[in-house]
């Protein structure tokens, strides 16, 4: 699964009907989306330590958040 890029993350967003604050950072909006598919706003917490959600879209950022 390859990294999405701030525009990708933006439009995913938007797709699900969020409102974007112009000044949200990538965390926020990822979260954001977690919550509206939702599933646990854990990205880019401790939680990346025992998380089992190898299919999970961001895990190949959340491992470098």
């Amino acid at each position: 699964m390859k990294k999405m890029n701030i525009i990708e993350i933006k439009q995913k967003a938007r797709s699900l009907g969020l409102k974007l604050d112009k000044s949200a950072k990538k965390t926020e909006i990822i979260r954001a989306i977690q919550s509206a598919e939702g599933n646990s706003q854990c990205f880019g917490t401790k939680m990346v330590n025992s998380c089992k959600q190898d299919n999970c879209c961001w895990r190949p950022d959340c491992l470098e958040a």
